[in-house]
């Protein structure tokens, strides 16, 4: 089921039966109008319909499930949040929080995942959180702890479910589901609805009504694709003079060894590039992130893992520094610029003997691009001509052991009885979780330049 173009256009949220207050506060924030996606899947949502949804990254996911959810939910009491949202990734679980806390005052919106320690998600907890988004692993293991119950829980929305499969999520995706014995709607929102997901779809939705959002449909300007030969030894110097003009961008690497290595050696270039993969602690993801969105770096430098979990608009640049396992990966990766009306271009960093490769991979994405030298002037429609970044201020080093999860006895927290920690098959699959990196994404297709635009440093997105 689809929208016309005009008819989207012609649409408030009020028209959708979002409550005033929740108007109210997208006004706040100067969004008046719905993207397709949310024009599409808000009203049955509304209606209390079961929802699966097909949509490219940036296209306003995050809107077209949250706005109904806080219109919808109701308090929540101690350890039993009313409605939950799983997230894949930690940064994809924060940025879902945010959002949907700016659109109502009066609802609780808490997010629970790993890498961070548990006493303020188990304060929060205590206190009542009505809408509780979370990470599989960590959920898990608070409902071993007998922290959190989902026996009250009514309304269940599965983000990225597509991701969740390639995360090897789905075994405790489905043990979470089994536990929202109350369960009245499940909103799925996937890249894809095949395979598991669509083995998902069957058993846990009822009668779901389908909206898909292509990418040519969806609120995006297409980006640019180029793909660029270089030896190995020429990549550091390119890549140099690329982000010298052409940033805020995203560099990719295929390893976290061989991210930090690269933002040490852009560093010698005089080029501010900030790491963010999965083997870094969450204070140093976060911190990453930050910087980058906040105009202190021209790169952030990323394995997978940053492929679909982080949403930040403004971003000029996509380089894949190592080519992608496949072409999913590609989509995801690409995915990261050309968000939220904005243009931008994709770089691919191929070797010599990688062109046959890159022409298949574009057959299968479904883009067109020749594969030539490297010409970092084809990137002046999207030169920077603002100041270069300056580091952010020094980060003062946190107390020792913050962080980690502690009590007499040792590591972690106490269980609801008041006893010590006790090891569990959730926190083993959180710590596989905190190791994970992401290899798949949603396409973009190759579109003309952007004109006229001055990027004055990526910053978080308002619709993912």
């Amino acid at each position: 089921m689809t929208m016309t173009p005009e008819a989207v256009a012609s649409t408030t949220f009020a028209d959708l039966g979002v409550p005033e207050f929740v108007c109210n506060a997208l006004a706040r924030r100067g969004i008046e109008r719905p993207f397709e996606i949310q024009a599409a899947t808000i009203a049955d949502t509304l209606a209390g319909r079961d929802v699966c949804g097909a949509a490219p990254t940036g296209s306003g996911k995050t809107l077209a499930f949250g706005v109904p959810l806080v219109a919808l939910t109701e308090r929540g009491r101690a350890h039993h949040p009313r409605a939950l949202v799983l997230s894949p990734t930690r940064e994809l679980a924060d940025q879902i929080a945010d959002e949907m806390s700016t659109l109502s005052g009066r609802t609780t919106v808490e997010p629970v995942y790993g890498g961070v320690g548990y006493g303020k998600q188990i304060a929060a907890l205590k206190r009542g959180v009505d809408i509780l988004v979370a990470c599989p692993g960590r959920l898990e293991d608070l409902m071993e702890q007998g922290i959190v119950r989902l026996n009250e829980v009514e309304r269940v929305v599965i983000d990225e479910a597509d991701r969740m499969a390639d995360m090897g999520f789905m075994p405790a995706v489905r043990r979470i589901l089994d536990a929202t014995t109350s369960r009245q709607q499940t909103v799925l929102f996937s890249a894809t609805l095949d395979g598991d997901v669509g083995r998902l779809v069957a058993e846990y939705q009822n009668d779901p009504v389908r909206h898909e959002v292509s990418v040519d449909d969806a609120d995006t300007v297409p980006a640019e694709h180029l793909f660029w030969t270089l030896g190995r030894d020429e990549r550091l110097g390119v890549l140099s003079e690329v982000l010298r003009s052409t940033w805020p961008a995203i560099v990719f690497c295929r390893t976290r060894h061989g991210a930090d290595r690269l933002a040490k050696q852009l560093a010698r270039d005089g080029i501010i590039a900030v790491p963010i993969h999965g083997g870094r602690s969450q204070q140093q993801r976060t911190r990453a992130l930050a910087d980058f969105t906040n105009g202190h770096a021209h790169a952030l430098i990323a394995t997978d893992v940053a492929a679909r979990g982080i949403h930040v608009d403004g971003v000029a640049c996509v380089v894949h520094f190592d080519v992608p396992e496949d072409h999913k990966a590609y989509i995801h990766r690409s995915g990261r610029t050309a968000r939220a009306g904005r243009g931008g271009v994709v770089l691919s960093f191929i070797e010599p003997n990688g062109k046959r490769s890159a022409r298949r991979m574009q057959r299968e994405v479904g883009i067109e691009a020749e594969v030539t030298a490297a010409d970092p002037s084809a990137l002046s429609a999207y030169q920077n001509y603002s100041p270069a970044p300056t580091p952010a201020p020094a980060h003062s080093p946190a107390p020792k052991g913050k962080g980690a999860p502690r009590n007499k006895g040792g590591k972690g927290p106490r269980n609801a009885k008041g006893g010590p920690r006790r090891s569990s098959p959730g926190a083993a699959r959180q710590g596989a979780q905190r190791q994970g990196d992401s290899r798949q994404g949603g396409p973009r297709r190759n579109g003309p330049k952007a004109q006229g635009r001055t990027h004055r440093g990526a910053r978080p997105t308002q619709h993912t």
